[in-house]
């Protein structure tokens, strides 16, 4: 069932990444030579809340942390692209993290595999390279692409997929979703979608909002420069009430000129929602878009999609 409240699935820790905020510049960061490393992540994110570290609770970048952290025999910290909440998912998730140079070995990719054996089952570290000069992993971000998966059928979710598929059998109208999801295409403030936070902008550039349909399976594709707080899940919400008739495809539009959180938003499932990609400009632009996103985006709150 969509709720029109999801306090259950957001993060509590305001801070970046997990808890504490890294040197963004290895070179000029006290003590030994650190060396900046881009990690890819994939993680099942069901028994976890959200990525963020939180004291007393499992969270996706306090295990990473502590692993490896464990294998360069110092306390590491991770910043993340997209902070995703409890249940979220993640098949292309990135982080950088600044580690001693001298613990590297000569190709850090070696550590995929002893990272494999600390970590859990349900996260995976898919990459490790070293990040080229000016890399972050959240200011660099030009574009983070989600998925959201739901099922029509009347049984509900198939069991090798009920983690990452809601199941909602009901008929909808394809069409009508969308009509009205790729009428909020653009930049514009997505307030009536959001969550605010003091000092946080709600506006984003949404440059894609498309839904597909194989058999009884609907997946929408979403991408932005970035999202704000419970954004994705809203526009899914949305969408399915238009979907199923409750609302038009006039309403949906109508909300861009919202400016506070929208009751009548219901904000879907959790466990839907994958982070699929982030996309980075080339070496040469990561300076210039680390500038440019500081600009605009507010401080660090908790939560994101």
């Amino acid at each position: 069932m969509v709720s029109a409240s999801a306090e259950a699935h957001e993060p509590a820790d305001p801070s970046e990444g997990g808890g504490l905020v890294a040197s963004h510049d290895p070179a000029v960061a006290d003590g030994p030579e650190l060396t900046r490393l881009r990690l890819d992540i994939a993680y099942d994110g069901t028994d976890f809340s959200g990525w963020a570290r939180q004291p007393g609770r499992r969270t996706v970048c306090g295990e990473i942390e502590e692993k490896l952290g464990a294998i360069v025999r110092t306390p590491v910290l991770l910043t993340v692209a997209g902070r995703t909440d409890a249940g979220v998912h993640a098949s292309g998730q990135v982080a950088h993290v600044d580690v001693p140079t001298a613990a590297l070995p000569d190709d850090p990719s070696r550590w995929i595999r002893r990272l494999a054996r600390f970590l859990p089952r349900d996260i995976r570290v898919t990459g490790i390279s070293v990040a080229p000069e000016h890399f972050d992993a959240r200011f660099s971000a030009i574009r983070r692409h989600y998925e959201y998966r739901l099922t029509t059928a009347p049984y509900g979710a198939e069991p090798l997929r009920a983690r990452d598929t809601v199941a909602w059998p009901k008929t909808v109208d394809l069409e009508a979703m969308q009509r009205a999801s790729r009428s909020l295409l653009g930049l514009h403030d997505f307030a009536a979608f959001c969550k605010r936070r003091d000092g946080a902008t709600t506006v984003r550039e949404l440059q894609r909002y498309d839904w597909s349909r194989d058999g009884d399976i609907l997946t929408a594709y979403v991408s932005a420069d970035a999202f704000c707080w419970s954004m994705v899940r809203s526009l899914v919400g949305a969408a399915l009430a238009v979907g199923e008739g409750r609302r038009s495809v006039e309403w949906m539009t109508a909300l861009l000129q919202e400016r506070e959180r929208a009751a009548s938003v219901a904000v879907a499932p959790a466990h839907g929602l994958s982070l699929v990609r982030v996309d980075y400009p080339a070496d040469d632009e990561l300076a210039a878009r680390n500038v440019a996103t500081r600009e605009v985006r507010g401080p660090i709150v908790p939560g994101c999609c």
